[in-house]
């Protein structure tokens, strides 16, 4: 039977975004289309509910892996692992772990600090079937950084070898808030061509697509089909209606700069 997992990544501190991508989530469930929810990391910075966003989670025990902004302000470091570009983001990354260091309890800077880097789920078939289990990798970057971009134009080559090394069937991750999926084809070492899938969840509270609906995935695996087809994993990227103004004006009411209630607005 197949198994549908919802997924998703980077809410930073958007409560709002967060309620509404749940309760979409909830109401699959209720209906069957969803049956395991898990997150995968950057719960906090940027917005300003890092506190509440860690308590909707952790209420509901939700499966969830450490972001490169939640190991650092676990650890209470200055730094969040970002790749800023120009000094002006720099300055707004300052401000952004700055104010969310000084927010979190300590009950949250815990909890953060706890999480792991990977979580690993396997998805069998009934034994009469004697089919390869499906590995599927959940990680914020990638198996090899919590902290690398691995952009949809980055090569099929380069996105192959991390999860060749990981094991990984299919890999789920985050980081770049920007929503894909390729069905990746490589031979094994008895020269069969099996399918490995590379999936971007896109972000709740901080898309940077051009979309400012919160985004999330459901993805389904077939563990019956083999993985020589493509199709024994499915993906569909939902996107969520959610009140961006009130982010955006709870942003503006904060010390944060006003530039991230903009990006909310723009994606």
């Amino acid at each position: 039977m197949p198994t549908t997992l919802a997924v998703f990544s980077d809410v930073h501190a958007n409560l709002p975004a967060l309620k509404a991508v749940l309760r979409d989530i909830d109401a699959r469930i209720g209906r069957g289309e969803a049956d395991a929810v898990y997150c995968l990391g950057d719960l906090v910075g940027y917005a300003t509910w890092p506190n509440e966003v860690v308590a909707a989670v952790r209420e509901r025990g939700i499966p969830t892996i450490a972001g490169n902004y939640d190991e650092g302000v676990g650890l209470g470091s200055d730094d969040c692992g970002c790749a800023y570009v120009t000094d002006e983001d720099k300055a707004r990354g300052t401000e952004s772990i700055a104010y969310t260091n000084a927010t979190v309890t300590d009950a949250t800077r815990r909890y953060l600090r706890g999480l792991p880097r990977h979580l690993r789920v396997m998805l069998a078939a009934p034994r009469e079937r004697k089919a390869e289990p499906i590995e599927v990798l959940l990680v914020h970057g990638s198996p090899r950084r919590i902290n690398e971009y691995l952009f949809e134009d980055r090569p099929d080559d380069l996105i192959l070898k991390r999860m060749t090394e990981a094991g990984a069937d299919v890999l789920l991750f985050g980081h770049t808030h920007k929503p894909y999926h390729k069905a990746l084809a490589t031979e094994t070492e008895a020269g069969e061509t099996v399918y490995r899938h590379a999936v971007n969840t896109g972000s709740v509270g901080k898309p940077k697509d051009g979309d400012p609906r919160a985004c999330y995935v459901l993805l389904t695996i077939d563990p019956e089909r083999p993985k020589a087809d493509p199709g024994y994993c499915s993906v569909e990227h939902v996107r969520v209606a959610y009140d961006v103004e009130e982010a955006a004006r709870a942003v503006e009411a904060s010390p944060l700069p006003d530039a991230f209630a903009q990006m909310l607005r723009d994606a």
